[in-house]
């Protein structure tokens, strides 16, 4: 999905969630949930845009309407020696697409 097909989405009112995804290394990706489905973000290449903070990620979505937006963080202890090896759920928080300056 590229920018333009996120807002016709989010403009005929089909777009559920977005997800701001923290890769290691400060990289950022961008998926959007619609109609059950994810789709990550891609750049005018088809190729996945990368984003460096939560601020770029909230000026790219500045004109798109208010949907529910999480922050994912993968759990790091999963790949730590010593801890559990059972199922890690990644944090997911909840975030303003409003920019908090």
């Amino acid at each position: 999905m590229n920018m333009q097909q996120l807002l016709d989405q989010a403009d005929a009112g089909r777009l559920d969630s977005l997800e701001l995804i923290a890769i290691e290394g400060g990289i950022y990706l961008l998926q959007a949930y619609s109609a059950g489905q994810r789709h990550t973000l891609l750049d005018e290449q088809g190729r996945t845009l990368q984003l460096r903070s939560m601020t770029q990620a909230r000026d790219l979505l500045e004109f798109v309407p208010r949907v529910p937006f999480h922050l994912v963080q993968c759990v790091v202890h999963n790949e730590m020696c010593g801890f559990d090896d059972g199922p890690q759920q990644p944090l997911r928080i909840p975030i303003s697409l409003d920019s908090a300056w």
